[in-house]
C-alpha cells in the first residue's frame, strides 16, 4: 500500500426502481452514499458514484473502471447500495451477479491489480429471513495455531482469485435494515468505524468491530409488529493474503 495513489472506488447507489420490478424505493440510501463517499475520501480514495443506472450502464461503467491503469494504485473499492437476493443486487431495471463484478477484476482480467487488495461492499438484502435475539452464555474458546511451510524455491505465482474481500450486509439468507433518515445499520457502522480506525486499523480487525456494532442493534418500534426486536448480523469472507492497513499518505 505504497503506491502513488490510494485507487479508484465506485459507488453504484440505487434509491429507485422500474416500476415493473416491484421494488420499494430505497429511502435513506443517500444518507449511505454521501457518508461512504467522505469517509473513502479521507482515505485518499478517487470516489466515483452513479445513482439509479440501468443494468446496461452498470455494467459499462465497471467494465470501463477495469480497463483503466490501475498500476501506481494502492488497491480497488466498489460498493452497491441497492436490494439483492440469490448473490444479485438490483440495477434499475434489472439484476446484476455479484460474482461477476468480481470475475471483472480478477487477475485475469485485470493485471493491474494482481497482488492488490480488491474490496467489494455490499449493503443488500440476501433472503426474507429476519435474524432472532438469542440469550448469551459464557463459552469456552480454544485458539488454534497454524503453520504454513511454503517452498521457497517455487516460482511465484497467485491464484487468479486472490486478495478478494466481500463485505456484505448481512448473512446469505437474511434482511438488512435501512432507516429512511440515517442509512442502512450497516453502513452507518461501516463509516464510523472508518472515521475512528480507519487510517489505522488492520481492514479486517475493523470489520469485526463493524459486525460487533450492529449485531448490537434490534428494531425497537416499527409499523409491522413482527419486526421488533429482529436483528442483523454482518459478514464479510476474506481472500486476502496480506493484512490490509490504509496508511495515511504522504
Amino acid at each position: 500500500m505504497c503506491n502513488k495513489r490510494r485507487g479508484l472506488a465506485l459507488i453504484f447507489n440505487q434509491e429507485k426502481f422500474f416500476g415493473r420490478l416491484g421494488l420499494n424505493d430505497r429511502v435513506g440510501t443517500s444518507a449511505d452514499r454521501y457518508n461512504l463517499k467522505e469517509r473513502l475520501k479521507d482515505l485518499n480514495f478517487e470516489v466515483r458514484c452513479y445513482d439509479n443506472y440501468k443494468q446496461v450502464d452498470v455494467q459499462d461503467e465497471i467494465a470501463k473502471a477495469a480497463e483503466e491503469d490501475h498500476s501506481d494504485a494502492d488497491c480497488f473499492l466498489l460498493a452497491f447500495l441497492s436490494h439483492g437476493e440469490d448473490n444479485h443486487v438490483y440495477c434499475y431495471d434489472g439484476k446484476i451477479s455479484i460474482q461477476d463484478m468480481m470475475s471483472t477484476f480478477k487477475g485475469d482480467n485485470c493485471r493491474d491489480l494482481v497482488g492488490k487488495p480488491k474490496i467489494f461492499i455490499i449493503q443488500a438484502c440476501r433472503g426474507k429471513l429476519f435474524d432472532e435475539g438469542v440469550t448469551v452464555t459464557p463459552a469456552d474458546a480454544v485458539d488454534g495455531i497454524v503453520e504454513v511451510f511454503a517452498d521457497a524455491s517455487a516460482i511465484r505465482t497467485l491464484p487468479a482469485g486472490a486478495d478478494f474481500i466481500i463485505c456484505s450486509s448481512v448473512a446469505e439468507g437474511y434482511y438488512s435494515f435501512r432507516e429512511t433518515k440515517k442509512g442502512s445499520w450497516y453502513i452507518q457502522a461501516l463509516c464510523e468505524m472508518l472515521r475512528k480506525y480507519g487510517n489505522s486499523l488492520e481492514f479486517t480487525e475493523l470489520l469485526t468491530l463493524v459486525n460487533r456494532k450492529v449485531s448490537m442493534r434490534n428494531v425497537p418500534k416499527s409499523c409491522d409488529p413482527q419486526l421488533v426486536g429482529k436483528k442483523q448480523m454482518p459478514c464479510f469472507a476474506s481472500m486476502l493474503t496480506k493484512k490490509l492497513y490504509f496508511r495515511p499518505k504522504k
